[in-house]
């Protein structure tokens, strides 16, 4: 199971950072995603991380404003979030596969609320 925390409620231009634990699996041998979905809106992948952080990917839109990290002695990989636009208010998920670039995730974790409003 995994477990995102972080979100909040920021002013545009702000800043968080989201987290990603497990506590049954260890998070570095494992391709880390994390999704988005706003309101009314398809569900997002924004970011993603293969094992051991060999490479990372970003949707457009976010490129030079996330990135994503990881700590291995935490077992946690994090979303630094910079420069939050409107538009990126949305319940956050982080996702886990075995597979280096998965069609599909095999865990998810429940979201966690990002809200960006002045």
């Amino acid at each position: 199971q995994l477990v995102e925390s972080g979100g909040a409620l920021v002013q545009p231009g702000g800043s968080l950072r989201l987290s990603c634990t497990a506590s049954q699996y260890t998070l570095n041998y494992y391709t880390i995603g994390w999704f988005r979905r706003a309101p009314g809106k398809e569900r997002e992948g924004v970011a993603c991380s293969t094992g051991r952080g060999v490479n990372s990917n970003y949707t457009d839109s976010v490129k030079g404003r996330f990135t994503i990290s990881r700590d291995n002695a935490k077992n946690t990989v994090y979303l630094q979030m910079n420069s939050l636009k409107l538009e990126d208010a949305a319940v956050y998920y982080c996702a886990a596969s075995l597979r280096k670039y998965p069609s599909e995730y095999d865990y998810w974790g429940q979201g966690t609320q990002v809200t960006v409003s002045s």
